[in-house]
């Protein structure tokens, strides 16, 4: 079985120690030095996007030594089976703050073989998300996780799904169902997420209803930005706001739209855009970029936020002080707010979404 991390670049004997862990009692004792790691990364001014690309990365070697250790203990039919990573893991841009988003996929030749072959999958990959919680990924409270049968799935149940989202949208489901379109293989048989890959985004570029209802859900989110330009806290925040929802979302959501309509294959964000870039929607590569920095810009900010949480001895978030920021950094988030609404202007006019 092969597992892969998203960046081969690893601190090297934190990443051989999770490799050579033999059971889940080890992988938790070295868990903390995984944001330990992260958090020497900030420390050092290496990159948001070097950052989050550790982080994820880690998670990935980490998450891969479990599902391993997890497939050892039990006895899995002999089906190719995928585990899949979800939402902010596949896109390889976790932060300090991250839960579990994960799914299983596998053969099957019909429909009664992959109910049987359910049966046998879902007590492995409920292990695997309960030893995930134990070194320090928490679950997921949305339940969107491998051991929940919903998500435990066969390639054409798959399919199925992808189908029913895209060829008979519905906003609330639609709404609820964009994490599974950043899905990544992490282990095991990598071509059955690559055949899934490719009719997802065959399925996509071709269906304006679905494509436009995605958008029309991406734009529902507006930057938090007053009458004057100013970034404006939430009241209910305490005046702060959540860059991850008003700030990071805005970007990533943007973005998957428009890579599914252009046929862009990437599931990073930044790749997304940058792969973007000439697209009918997107035609100058500097405004590509442009959101590219806009986005780094505001993960930088949750990142620092998140790294001072900590230092505080209090839990990692995304909130931030707009009022608690320096001039520059204050200045630097109103523009990049401005450079996300831009973005939403290209949804807009490219799908003739009114305002």
């Amino acid at each position: 079985m092969s597992c892969r991390a998203a960046l081969p670049d690893l601190p090297a004997d934190l990443a051989g120690r999770i490799a050579a862990a033999a059971d889940v009692n080890a992988l938790a004792a070295l868990a903390p030095q995984l944001r330990q790691a992260a958090l020497a990364a900030l420390a050092d001014d290496a990159g948001p996007a070097q950052v989050t690309r550790l982080i994820s990365a880690l998670n990935d070697l980490l998450s891969g030594r479990i599902v391993a250790l997890a497939a050892a203990r039990h006895r899995l039919p002999a089906a190719s089976w995928c585990w899949l990573s979800l939402g902010s893991e596949g896109r390889g841009e976790q932060t300090l703050a991250t839960d579990q988003d994960n799914g299983l996929l596998f053969s099957a030749s019909s429909g009664a073989e992959a109910r049987e072959l359910r049966r046998l999958f879902l007590p492995f990959a409920a292990a695997v998300n309960a030893d995930l919680d134990a070194c320090g990924i928490p679950l997921c409270t949305g339940k969107i996780m491998a051991g929940n049968p919903d998500w435990c799935l066969s390639l054409d149940e798959w399919r199925e799904r992808f189908f029913g989202w895209i060829r008979t949208p519905d906003p609330k489901a639609l709404l609820n169902a964009t994490i599974f379109f950043d899905f990544r293989a992490l282990c095991g048989a990598d071509d059955l997420a690559a055949t899934l890959r490719a009719y997802l985004t065959e399925l996509a570029a071709g269906n304006d209803v679905f494509l436009r209802m995605l958008a029309a859900n991406a734009l529902d989110v507006a930057p938090p930005l007053g009458l004057l330009g100013d970034v404006v806290g939430e009241d209910a925040a305490g005046g702060r706001v959540d860059l991850k929802k008003f700030g990071s979302r805005l970007f990533v959501d943007a973005a998957r739209v428009l890579a599914l309509a252009a046929g862009v294959p990437a599931v990073n964000t930044l790749a997304r855009l940058r792969g973007l870039a000439g697209q009918p929607r997107m035609p100058l590569a500097a405004e590509a970029e442009a959101a590219v920095q806009a986005c780094l810009a505001v993960l930088r900010l949750r990142l620092e936020g998140q790294r001072n949480a900590l230092a505080q001895g209090m839990a990692a978030d995304n909130l931030v002080d707009p009022a608690g920021l320096n001039d520059f950094d204050r200045r630097l988030l109103r523009e990049a707010l401005h450079q996300a609404r831009r973005l939403q202007t290209h949804l807009r006019l490219g799908f003739g979404i009114g305002n």
